[in-house]
């Protein structure tokens, strides 16, 4: 398992020096990044991501008060189907504003049919590319926390996946693996990607220098998203990962894909352990 994981960081890294050498250290990759033509009003995004925090706190309380009383695993269960459910209502939302507001409605959001095999293909290695990044803010990341405060300290992980090792009950890790590799990847992008994005730069104007700041800035706001922050510096290089990948292809399934091969990715190794 060693030498695979030492094999598959080699081959990141070998793309990533190809990516950087073929577009003058990423300054001309986003040289040929068409516009999404809309009429979405400003306020949109940021009201529709307000709501989304509302969403899961309003979850997470709905779920505390039903789940009094029940062994931790059950209280596992309906957590997670409530997360389901408002993000999946959140899901439908956004796809109802991207077809009122897009033009060629859900193909100008990125949403086109036609996409989805070459998506399929070019996601494992736009995520294979980021990869050696985000081993690297890992490494950074601990380093600097055994530095400043605790020479012991190890990262923590992810809480949906510490459910899925100490719970060995199917329906709930049906739930888990089918909130962190569907739904979670689908709300998260159409929101961040989808919306947040596109606003951003929308706002910004259409150069290339500015479309990184569009990508960095939803990136930030992706990240916030996540509870523990100590994972926010890796998922901070995921979200220009995927960020890259919409403005690049056009195309939302890629990085609602790469989103999800790494979810699962995560998901995978947990269970083997």
């Amino acid at each position: 398992m060693k030498y695979a994981e030492i094999a598959i960081c080699l081959a990141g890294i070998a793309l990533l020096a190809y990516w950087l050498l073929k577009t003058s250290l990423g300054r001309r990759a986003l040289a040929d990044s068409a516009p999404r033509r809309n009429n979405m009003p400003f306020y949109l995004a940021p009201i529709l991501f307000c709501l989304s925090f509302a969403t899961v706190s309003s979850a997470a309380m709905i779920a505390g008060e039903l789940t009094r009383g029940l062994p931790d695993w059950q209280s596992a269960v309906v957590d997670n189907v409530v997360s389901c459910v408002g993000a999946t209502v959140t899901v439908v939302i956004i796809i109802v504003l991207a077809r009122a507001h897009f033009a060629r409605r859900l193909r100008g959001f990125g949403l086109s049919i036609r996409a989805l095999p070459k998506d399929v293909i070019a996601a494992p290695l736009y995520l294979l590319a980021a990869r050696p990044l985000m081993m690297l803010a890992v490494k950074l990341t601990i380093d600097i926390a055994q530095y400043a405060s605790d020479p012991e300290y190890q990262m923590q992980q992810h809480q949906q996946l510490e459910l899925v090792t100490e719970h060995p009950q199917l329906l709930l890790r049906i739930l888990v693996v089918a909130g962190a590799v569907v739904i979670g990847p689908l709300f998260e992008e159409l929101l961040f990607r989808g919306l947040v994005q596109t606003t951003i730069r929308s706002f910004l104007s259409e150069t290339g220098n500015r479309v990184w700041l569009a990508i960095a800035l939803s990136s930030v706001l992706f990240v916030t998203m996540h509870q523990d922050r100590s994972h926010w510096p890796a998922l901070f290089v995921l979200g220009l990962c995927m960020g890259y990948a919409y403005e690049k292809s056009g195309s939302l399934w890629r990085p609602i894909f790469i989103h999800a091969i790494f979810n699962a990715t995560a998901v995978v190794a947990t269970l083997n352990q």
